[in-house]
């Protein structure tokens, strides 16, 4: 039976033991149902070749080896541009990308969300609209408007189309909305704040949630971004398209295949969990009322 304790007059109930046990036990079963996809394509990294092939495919491991990771770096070395190369490039698209998504997003965003203007709410429709397009829609139009500016095999044909991502904008402007008070930043103004101080040293640190969300979603998105139909230049390609021409010269290459995603996981894997205890924290503590 339910315990209940009274507080202002309000009856609260509170959950029994055995239901904490229970609802603990089901998110254990859960997160551990939806992490076997990743746990299985680490044990594939480690597989021989005739344990990749065999049938009925098992689990697990029974002869790990490391050979798949040596044959992967193997094959990289042996192209005519060092494997440092593809690093660098994606370590540039991925950072100047997230960077600047994230600079843009968040003055855009404070500019509908807190700055009266005339057609503001025309412009968020637009926002919200260009939502519904997915990028194979836009695919065309990307492609004309890049060449005519002259950005075709280039970076800056991935980084300066990350930039303009309306799903940043919409994120930040909504967090805003419901995080950030009017009544704080008129104080902050009166007080003789710029409008751009006002936006960096009180309306940011505010939707730090929103803004290490729009890192994570925009980091993944880039960091395993191909580029083929926008660069040619072997010089310029990223390191997830190398990975994906060595590893499709058949079933031989089925090892190296599997450490190269591995490979491609770990860095976005460590960048979530990092900023998802941030996440957690700043959720818990960035509360504001009037």
């Amino acid at each position: 039976m339910q315990k209940m304790r009274v507080r202002n007059h309000q009856v609260v109930l509170n959950r029994s033991v055995g239901g904490d046990a229970g609802i603990f036990t089901f998110l254990i079963i859960m997160g551990a149902f939806m992490f076997l996809p990743m746990i299985y394509v680490w044990l594939q990294a480690f597989k021989p070749l005739d344990e990749l092939w065999m049938f009925p495919p098992k689990f697990y491991v029974v002869r790990p080896t490391t050979k798949n990771f040596a044959d992967l770096f193997t094959l990289l070395s042996d192209s005519w541009v060092p494997f440092s190369r593809y690093i660098f490039n994606t370590v540039l698209i991925t950072a100047a990308g997230t960077f600047g998504n994230l600079v843009l997003s968040s003055l855009a965003a404070y500019a509908v969300s807190k700055i009266p203007f005339p057609g503001r709410k025309g412009v968020f429709w637009i926002i919200q609209r260009s939502l519904m397009f997915t990028s194979t829609v836009t695919a065309i139009a990307n492609f004309l408007t890049l060449s005519k500016l002259g950005l075709m095999d280039n970076p800056l044909a991935i980084i300066i189309p990350a930039w303009g991502s309306t799903m940043g904008l919409y994120l930040m402007k909504q967090f805003m909305d419901s995080s950030i008070s009017d009544a704080v930043l008129e104080s902050a103004r009166l007080d003789g704040c710029s409008e751009f101080r006002t936006f960096w040293t009180i309306a940011m640190p505010m939707v730090k949630p929103a803004w290490l969300t729009l890192i994570i979603y925009s980091f993944q998105g880039l960091w395993n971004t191909g580029a083929s139909a926008y660069i040619y230049s072997e010089q310029w390609k990223t390191l997830n398209y190398a990975i994906t021409q060595i590893t499709a010269g058949g079933i031989a290459r089925a090892g190296a295949s599997a450490a190269g995603s591995v490979i491609m996981m770990i860095v976005p894997i460590l960048v979530f969990v990092v900023s998802q205890s941030n996440i957690i924290e700043t959720m818990a503590s960035s509360g504001m009322k009037d």
